[in-house]
C-alpha cells in the first residue's frame, strides 16, 4: 500500500475538492444526464455522452482523491521542533553559489506541488538533494543544464 506524504494544508485542499466534487459537481452532472435522456435518442444525443463522459472522469477523480486521503500521511511540520534540517513540509531558502540568486521553497507532496506558488514535490530532484541536509550545507542537483550548486539558506517551519 502506497502512502502519501502531504502537508496539513495539502490534506484540507484535497477535502474540499473531494467535498465540491461529491456535493456540487456529482449531483449537476446526474441533473445534466437525466435532462438530455429526455431528449430522446441515446445514440446521437451529444449532450448525453457528454455529460456521461464528464461523469466518468469526475467518478474517477473522486475514487484518487478517497484512496489518496485514506492512505496519506499527514506530517504537521509547524509541531515539529526546528533543527535546522530540511525535513519534509518545511520551507527553505537556498542561494545560487555561482551567482548569489536565492529562492524560497517548501517541500510538499505531488499533490500538493506548484512551483509558480514554490510549492516543489517531495519527489523532484531539488528537494531529493535537500532533504537531510542543514542550514549552510552545499548540495549538488543535477539540471538538464548540468550541475548546479545551492547553499541551504535558512529552514524554517510554517
Amino acid at each position: 500500500m502506497i502512502k502519501y506524504p502531504m502537508t496539513v494544508q495539502g490534506h484540507k485542499a484535497l477535502e474540499e475538492e473531494l467535498a465540491h466534487l461529491t456535493k456540487v459537481v456529482r449531483p449537476k452532472l446526474s441533473k445534466e444526464i437525466g435532462t438530455a435522456r429526455e431528449l430522446g435518442d441515446l445514440k446521437e444525443n451529444a449532450e448525453y455522452h457528454a455529460a456521461r463522459e464528464l461523469q466518468g472522469m469526475s467518478e474517477a477523480r473522486i475514487r484518487d482523491i478517497e484512496g489518496r486521503l485514506q492512505n496519506a500521511v499527514v506530517i504537521d511540520v509547524a509541531a515539529i521542533p526546528h533543527t535546522g534540517k530540511v525535513i519534509f513540509g518545511t520551507t527553505v531558502e537556498i542561494a545560487n553559489v555561482e551567482t548569489d540568486e536565492s529562492v524560497i521553497y517548501q517541500i510538499v507532496g505531488e499533490d500538493e506541488a506548484d512551483f509558480k506558488l514554490g510549492k516543489i514535490s517531495v519527489g523532484s530532484p531539488l528537494a531529493r538533494a535537500l532533504i537531510a541536509k542543514e542550514e549552510g550545507d552545499v548540495v549538488a542537483v543535477k539540471t538538464p543544464g548540468g550541475v548546479i550548486e545551492y547553499e541551504i539558506v535558512k529552514v524554517s517551519h510554517i
